[in-house]
């Protein structure tokens, strides 16, 4: 799978993060911080990224900042994504299974090593749920992205 990865800081748990997600057997492509003469603003960086996943040149990304707000936040605002800021497995899981979020934001603070293989263990072994209810909406998350709401 090609992922892209941003960071608005070049700090130990981003880098981990492409060295495990190389180390899965991903493809990386990096921005922000991890990119030498790139943007570090989180803003542009994690717009980057998501634009990456709404063109199709990315299956997934992953965004992070030191809260993981601003991360999510920024990819939100491109149509198609649908970024999930993690702190935890279940929140990653239920993410993937019940939104069917393409976009994994992190918090640079809050985010361990052990913490970070743990949220990325949920995220790749969960997928989007069959629920009809759960599909419905995502359907109008991307429905509102082109400006409509009826289906």
């Amino acid at each position: 799978m090609r992922i892209s990865v941003s960071s608005d800081m070049d700090e130990p748990v981003a880098r981990h993060l492409v060295t495990e997600l190389r180390g899965r057997g991903h493809e990386v492509l990096t921005h922000g911080a991890l990119q030498p003469g790139d943007t570090t603003q989180w803003a542009f960086c994690s717009e980057a990224a998501a634009r990456e996943v709404a063109t199709g040149a990315s299956d997934q990304a992953v965004v992070c900042c030191w809260t993981g707000t601003g991360a999510s936040i920024a990819a939100n605002k491109v149509p198609g994504v649908r970024a999930a800021l993690c702190t935890d497995a279940y929140t990653a899981d239920g993410a993937r299974r019940w939104n069917d979020a393409n976009v994994l934001a992190l918090s640079l603070r809050l985010t361990s090593e052990p913490l970070l293989r743990e949220i990325l263990d949920a995220w790749f072994a969960a997928g989007p749920g069959a629920d009809a209810d759960d599909r419905e909406n995502v359907a109008h998350i991307g429905r509102l992205d082109l400006g409509r709401t009826a289906p």
